[in-house]
């Protein structure tokens, strides 16, 4: 049997860094990647439950592989984890409609797949493990990672916030922080490796507590300690919660040279009433504020969100309350969601669900404000000499380059593939609403 895989991924950076820790893993266990999916005899899916969306795609790709499975046999290997997994009516329905899948895994275990895959074909049997909890943080996994020059790096795992529509305390796990002096040595170990951005994970950075050996740190203690880290230039980080967003941590922004004038600040809902209906455990008046603060530092920093339209109860007035705090805050972008059910939360029992054909046209609205600002805020950036950590040839058009601006700006430019890693001067020449076009200085 040839021993080459596939991972396909959906979801978010989280889910991304865990299918390179597998790919990690795989390749030292002798396993080679295949560069497309019908060229691999092991494929393997890494699911997100965040959206309904994403589980009717994830069912419908995975049914697509049944002919296959038929046909090899043995010779064909399908292997399914992430955030799913930890369902216990998803792992039903697989075994119900889905039989032929050869291993399930949950996202608190990734570090037992090769040895899933060993037992597989040992015994002949098919695997299922899926830890209910997260046990101790597993340390020192290989990764491999998309991009030489960036890299993905946990500090926390889990949530504690439990937002009434959310499954991820669920599928995740509660919070456990790294220990500090873990994550600066793989970022150490990163930069001399050759990398010069990292992007440190979390379902809630802004809550990160490691127990340190002199004290316990918080996320602006970790900041600061990542700054000093010699090759490294530049510091992001994804995802934030307003709730837990301190001073400290704004501080840094004024303060650490090395961290990217760019803020992922979740919103949700323009509405206090919905807010709280939300458990987000703020008001429109503090996340505003937060942001006075934010632009207090940096009257440029780019601020992006994520916002649901039609959560349960949500009045034409309380989305007229979005619409006007998108204008008030001036969002750089936002991911826009329809509210989805989602089993297990208590959103689901709600009795007041907005009707489809409202949610749609409310969506319709606020994605037409959000592309509004958007290119007026990139239009800004026309004229302007920026700095651009080039990731090689554009996705859209292999012709040109592109990389992203300290703001997370997408700029696509002409230029030789050997600058990707680099950062370059590039002139901003034109904008478009979710990407700038420029030419190297």
């Amino acid at each position: 049997m040839s021993k080459s895989f596939f991972i396909q991924t959906f979801g978010c950076q989280m889910n991304e860094h865990d299918s390179e820790i597998m790919a990690g893993m795989l390749i030292d266990k002798g396993y080679v990647p295949a560069s497309d999916r019908k060229d691999a005899n092991i494929v393997l899916f890494n699911t997100c439950s965040i959206r309904d969306n994403a589980d009717k795609r994830f069912f419908g790709t995975l049914g697509q592989l049944k002919k296959k499975k038929m046909a090899e046999g043995e010779n064909f290997t399908v292997c399914v984890t992430g955030c799913m997994m930890q369902q216990q009516h998803v792992i039903d329905t697989l075994k119900q409609k889905y039989p032929w899948v050869d291993v399930i895994i949950g996202t608190h275990n990734i570090h037992e797949l090769p040895d899933l895959l060993d037992n597989l074909y040992k015994e002949k049997k098919k695997q299922l493990s899926v830890w209910p909890e997260g046990g101790d943080i597993v340390e020192g996994l290989p990764s491999k990672r998309l991009f030489k020059h960036k890299a993905y790096v946990n500090i926390t795992f889990g949530c504690n916030n439990f937002c009434t529509y959310c499954i991820v305390p669920y599928t995740r796990g509660r919070e456990r922080s790294r220990r500090p002096e873990d994550i600066i040595k793989e970022i150490c170990c990163l930069a001399q490796d050759g990398v010069k951005e990292v992007m440190l994970l979390g379902q809630n950075v802004n809550s990160y507590r490691g127990e340190g050996a002199d004290k316990v740190w918080d996320f602006s203690d970790l900041i600061r300690a990542v700054n000093d880290i010699e090759g490294i230039e530049r510091i992001r980080f994804m995802t934030s919660h307003p709730k837990d967003l301190s001073d400290k941590l704004i501080d840094c922004f004024r303060d650490c040279s090395k961290l990217c004038h760019y803020f992922h600040l979740p919103v949700q809902s323009g509405s206090s009433e919905v807010l709280k209906r939300m458990n987000r455990r703020y008001d429109r008046e503090r996340y505003l504020e937060l942001v006075r603060k934010l632009r207090e530092v940096d009257p440029d920093m780019a601020i992006s969100t994520d916002i649901i339209v039609g959560f349960p109860g949500e009045t034409e007035e309380q989305f007229e309350d979005t619409l006007e705090l998108c204008r008030e805050v001036g969002y750089d972008s936002a991911f826009t969601f329809l509210y989805s059910i989602r089993k297990g939360t208590p959103a689901e029992k709600f009795d007041d669900q907005v009707p489809e054909a409202i949610k749609h046209e409310r969506f319709n609205r606020l994605c037409d404000e959000i592309n509004s600002t958007s290119a007026v805020k990139n239009a800004a950036y026309v004229g302007r000499v920026l700095d651009v950590l080039c990731d090689g040839p554009s996705k859209r058009n292999s012709r040109s380059l592109s990389g992203r601006t300290d703001t997370f700006k997408l700029v696509n430019f002409k230029g030789d593939p050997a600058l990707a890693g680099e950062i370059v001067k590039v002139r901003i020449t034109s904008s478009n609403t979710f990407s700038l076009e420029g030419e190297l200085v």
